[in-house]
Parts: C-alpha cells; structure tokens; sequence
C-alpha cells in the first residue's frame, strides 16, 4: 500500500540525528539496552557504516577507555542510563560526546546535565528526538507495553495511573480528540480524558518553547484520536478469518522484535525440529496478503504459484490441478530457488495449518453465532432469535474448545449487557469451565461492561456506538461469517466525513478545534491554521499532494482486526492512518490479562513494583584496557549538518520530513575545536590509515548481536 511508513520515519529520523554530528568523522556509536532494540527493528548494519560509525558499544557493558576518539550516544532518558553517562564523562572515556536522547528527558535529569561542568564541557552537542515506539508495520506502532493494560484497568493500580499516562503523553500537533463513554460505570472511564490533557499540555508548552513550531508544510493537519480497550470489547474476543488475524489467534507463532513462525520438518512433522521463519515487512507475500479473508488468500496464493510455475519450466511436468499438497510437494523440487520456495512453502503451511484449526474446532458454526452476537443482527441483517439456545447448543458441542466456549459466553454477556447471576453460573456449567474463568467474565466489568442483571430489572439494552447501516447486496456466505466491522474502523470514517458524534469525541479545545475538525478544517495545512478559512471536509482529497494524517491511540492494547481497518481506511480514503497502543492483543492474552485484574498486584511482578534499575558498579571502576585504534579523519571536505527532526514525535503527528535541532551545549568542546584531534601525530595517523584498510572489511562484525 502506498503512503508513509512508520518504519521509515523512524528509520530517517535516527539516521539524520547520527549523520548530523559526524561532520566527517568517524565515531563510536554508543547505544544502551533500549535504544539498541530501537535500532534493531529499523536500522540494518550497512547503514550505520554509512553515517561514519566504527564500530557500536552498548553502555552498561565493559568498554575500554578511548580518549582519541569522539562517541555519538543515542540513550533512552532512564535515570540509569543518565547514571552511565555520566560516569563515562567522569572518566573521559571518549574526546568528545554527541548525545542523542530517544525522547524528552524529566526536568530533573535535564537540571542535572545542564548544571554539570563536566558534561557542559565535553558534551559538545545535544539532541532530543521523540523516537521511543516500535513500528511494527508501516502503520502500525507499538510501545511494547503488554503491562499498560493491568496499570490502567487493574483496582489495586490507580496510583500508578497518573505517571502512566504522562509517560504515554510525550509519544506524540494534532487536533486532539477522545474517547468518552455515554454512560461510564467503571472507574476507567476518565483514562482518555486525562491522556488526551497530558498530551495537549505537552505539545503546548512545546509551542511555547519552540516558535517554529509546527513546521511551515503544505500537509493537511493531522488528527490525533485518543482511545482505550473499552470501547470495543467485542474486537479481541471474536474470531476474525482475515490471514493475520487469523494465524495470531489460531497458530503457535512467536513474538519478538517480529513474528516468527516454526514450519514443520518436510521429513518429519515434529514442530520442533522445523525452520523458524520470520513474518515481517521484507517478506512481500506476507504485506500482500496479510489483510486477505481466508478464501481470498488461498485463491490468491494458488494464482501467485501458476504464475510462478509458467515462468519456470520444470514445473510444466504436472497437468494435474494445483492443489496445497501438490504445490508444496513441487516447491520441495526447487533447490535453486530456495528462497522462493521457503516464502511460498511457509505461507501454504500457515494457511493450511490454519484452516485445518478452522474445521477441527467448528469455528465455522461458532463465527456465526458471534457475528449476530456482536452486530446484534443476523445473516439477513434482522434482530436475531433464539440466540440463548445456539449459544447453549455450542457450550455442549465436545468439537468446541474451552477457549472458545469462554469468549462465546463472554459475547453472550455484553450482547444481552449482563445476566442474572444464576443464569451465567448455568452458561459455565453447560461449558464445564473451571471456577478462575468465572473471575475473567466478573473483570469484564473493570472496562465498563454490565455483567449482572438484577431479578426484574427493566434495564434496556446498551445502545451500540454508532447505528449500523445494512448492506446494498446481500452478504456472501464467507462474508456472512465477517459483518463485524470494530468500532475504530467507524470512529475513522466519521472523521473523515466530519460527522464524529462531539458527545462521544469530544476536542481538548472545543473553542478552538471543533468547527475545523466538524467542517474540514483538518485539510487545512499546519502552515495556515491561525489565518485560512473553514472549508467544508473533502472525504477523498487529491491523490497528487501530501496525505492528511490520522493517528488513533489505544490504551490497553490493540487488535489485529483493528490494524487491518487503519489500512483499509488509508487506501479507501487517501489518508495515512496509524494505529498506536501500548501492545498488540490476541485473544488468547486478552483473557489471560483480564483474569490478571483479580490477581493480587504483588503477583503480577509490575515493572513499577520491581527493583529500579542501577548503573553497573563495573563503569565506575578503573579500566586500563588499551583502547581500539581509530580510524583516520576522511580526506573529503566537511559538509553542513543536516537539519534534525523536531522533538515531540513528529513521525506521527505528523511533519517527519521537516526537522530542527532542538539542543546544544555551549561548552569547550564544540563541532569546529580542532585542539585534541592536532595533536595527534603523522606516523600514527599512517598506521591508523593502514589499519582502517584491513580493518574495512570486519567492521561489520562490530554492530548489534546478531545479524539482521
């Protein structure tokens, strides 16, 4: 899909910073634990080597001292990290220091590199950037949080709330929109407000401070929507039969810095013993198809092998019909096309393993029974009957997974907006659920569902969100089985045609924002939002000039159904729309941290509650290893340094390609002193010179550890 990616912006923003202290030079770059899974997920080696980088050292590991040669820091603000900085410039362990900070450090860490003499004189640059996030995708982002979800939700955590949530507000000088409930029950229910007001806070007193900002650009100004888990509990718990969705929920994939997948032996099916492979943004087929329905991927997939069987003759033995079985068969034939074949042989596997779930475990009857629970609607798009009865008949099926038959009851609760206890106590046992799974139903009510109905309540039923609207034809039966559209597919559409119920998303600046954000003043650009006129919104705006932004903000986590709907949304529109949460959800987690809201907080082992990180005692200690030789000055003449991206994460909000340094020291040591580096002599430069020939080709070996 065309458009911007996240990965990209970040990508840029990291390299221009580094680029922009070389000045020619050759550096170490210095990275400590964080930022270096930052750089691994964006950065590849051979281009740090374009940047005038050595060689990387982490910073909480043992270096040795290396006085002749100047060090580029890119450090998250940690009070740690601050702590290793600072014991390296005690030491002198490098000429001259360039620090890169991954976000905005607090006030008191900043007071304390500001009042030091030791760091005023040998830090001789300084530069703040707003990159502390992980695109996992080119629109969609995570902060790697799984914990913020049992911080925001869990009763025994509101005092951890606060800090949470100013934390979450320096990632992103959007309009600002959020989430408000229309009738909160739940203590939670404030969360988007208080995170939308730290964030607004936040890009203000940026303003202030820097009057150059928002950058002069001719984008339309971008939208920031600020939400959390609440407002969709149906999106993590139904079955969703597009090919990402589909393999995080039903296949045993591995998370890490990607996803990784283990294909079965071809000599044996013991899933231990197969390949690894890994799902990421360089594998084409996986981008292609990932938001495919089921039945549209493996029709895809058998048309991508015919194509790729005509142009290779040695396939052209067969006139039998392709099918799965024979397509692996044949690509196991293809040693000089190994990659290809790994590709095409891992995606046939998942598809297959996939679908083999999907009949094993019936979700073929039980999608159609979520579907009416979730829309409230039938296949016929009509108020569905009898559906305590399907739900009942599914509970009792021994082809039903216990899972399944807890987020079918799950579903069962918010379509009916709570039971008589007695009644969900007869649902669990027709399951044959232990007791534990009963407290995960009880928690669903933390995030603002109605679990329990009092005998003769009159209470109506929960109005949906936003109305449904039928379709113009009649669903096919494969789509019958995916009516469910998640709310934030919804909240960006009516966005986008300027019709985004104020009571439901209100503005942070009602005064200021709500007739642009109401009648199109988001396609006005950043450069003239205090002089142009309203317009009214242009829901389709030129292909041709820079795409309007569009950022939505879960707290809690995020779906892959979610994920899907910010790309469908981008195409059908031509907007950029990134999805951001503090981590990804399936439904497998989603019920396992739910039943973590009922855990003691002392057992949840919460990174707030464990021991706050140290500088290792190793930094401070005398170290006489003699120093790595550096590298010769290159012979090329110096260039200007290149404008830096603004602070305040400009990658999202949304002018990545306008930049500003934000920060200097005005110490001793500066760009243009010369003094240290002329006193080195002549014959050690040719010994360098010589060195730095034969050392070109092992350079490599230096960076991160282990290859991308």
């Amino acid at each position: 899909m065309a458009g911007t990616s996240a990965i990209a912006i970040q990508r840029n923003i990291i390299l221009e910073a580094i680029r922009s202290t070389s000045n020619g030079d050759w550096k170490v770059l210095v990275l400590d634990e964080g930022s270096k899974r930052l750089m691994d997920g964006v950065v590849k080696e051979d281009d740090i080597l374009g940047v005038n980088v050595t060689h990387v050292e982490q910073i909480e590991d043992q270096r040795p001292m290396n006085p002749g040669m100047d060090a580029v820091y890119l450090l998250t603000t940690l009070p740690h990290i601050v702590d290793c900085l600072m014991a390296d410039l005690e030491r002198r362990r490098y000429r001259r220091s360039f620090v890169i900070w991954t976000s905005v450090l607090r006030p008191n860490l900043r007071s304390r590199l500001e009042n030091s003499t030791m760091a005023r004189n040998q830090i001789a640059h300084t530069i703040v950037l707003n990159v502390d996030y992980f695109p996992r995708e080119s629109h969609l982002i995570t902060f790697r949080d799984p914990w913020s979800f049992p911080t925001l939700f869990h009763p025994a955590c509101n005092q951890l709330v606060r800090e949470h949530l100013g934390d979450l507000a320096q990632k992103e000088y959007p309009t600002i929109r959020y989430y408000s409930p229309r009738s909160p029950t739940h203590e939670a229910s404030v969360l988007c407000s208080h995170l939308a007001r730290f964030v607004q806070l936040e890009l203000d007193n940026f303003a202030k401070c820097h009057k150059d900002f928002p950058p002069l650009s001719t984008r339309p100004r971008g939208i920031l929507l600020i939400t959390d888990r609440s407002m969709d509990l149906f999106a993590p718990l139904l079955h969703e039969f597009t090919y990402q969705a589909m393999v995080q929920d039903l296949l045993p994939l591995r998370e890490g810095s990607n996803t990784y997948y283990r294909m079965p032996n071809s000599r044996n099916d013991d899933a231990h013993e197969g390949k690894e492979m890994e799902l990421s943004e360089t594998d084409d087929v996986w981008v292609k198809y990932r938001h495919l329905h089921m039945k549209d991927l493996l029709e895809e997939i058998v048309k991508d092998f015919a194509a790729f069987k005509a142009k290779n003759p040695q396939f052209a033995e067969s006139d039998n019909p392709a099918t799965i079985n024979t397509i692996k068969d044949m690509l196991a034939g293809l040693p000089k096309y190994q990659e290809g074949k790994e590709v095409y042989t891992l995606h046939l596997s998942m598809t297959q393993d996939a679908m083999n779930v999907f009949q094993n475990q019936k979700l073929g009857d039980i999608a159609s029974v979520e579907q009416s629970l979730a829309t409230g609607l039938d296949e016929d798009y009509k108020k569905p009957k009898n559906m305590a009865d399907q739900v009942v008949r599914l509970l009792d099926d021994d082809g039903v997974t216990f899972p399944n038959r807890l987020r079918l009851i799950m579903q069962y609760l918010l379509y009916r907006d709570g039971l008589l206890q007695a009644d969900t106590q007869k649902l669990l046992a027709h399951a044959q659920l232990p007791a534990q799974d009963g407290e995960v139903i009880q928690n669903v009510e933390l995030l603002g569902a109605n679990i329990l109905r009092a005998i003769k309540e009159t209470r109506p039923l929960a109005k949906p969100l936003f109305n449904k609207k039928e379709p113009m034809v009649p669903p096919a039966e494969e789509s019958g089985l995916s009516r469910f559209d998640p709310a934030v597919k919804v909240v960006l559409e009516e966005q986008i045609r300027g019709s985004l119920d104020q009571d439901i998303f209100p503005f942070t600046k009602p005064h200021l924002d709500a007739a642009g954000g109401l009648m199109g003043q988001e396609n006005v650009s950043q450069a003239s939002l205090r002089s142009a006129k309203p317009t009214w919104a242009r829901t389709r705006p030129s292909a041709t000039g820079p795409k309007q932004r569009i950022i939505i903000f879960i707290a809690g986590g995020a779906t892959y159904s979610e994920s899907r709907a910010c790309y469908e949304i981008s195409e059908a529109y031509n907007r950029d729309a990134f999805l951001v949460s503090s981590h990804m959800l399936t439904p497998s987690l989603y019920l396992r941290q739910l039943g973590d809201l009922s855990v003691d907080r002392r057992q949840l082992n919460l990174p707030a509650d464990r021991p706050k990180p140290k500088a290792p005692d190793h930094l401070f200690e005398n170290n006489t290893a003699p120093p790595p030789p550096a590298p010769p000055k290159q012979p090329t003449s110096h260039s200007s340094s290149t404008q830096l991206p603004a602070a305040r994460l400009q990658a999202l909000s949304l002018n990545s390609n306008e930049g500003k340094r934000v920060g200097s020291t005005n110490g001793a040591a500066s760009l243009d002193d010369q003094s240290m580096s002329n006193s080195v002599s002549s014959s050690s430069k040719s010994v360098k010179r010589e060195k730095d020939r034969d050392g070109e080709k092992k350079r490599k070996h230096h960076f991160f550890g282990s290859k991308k």
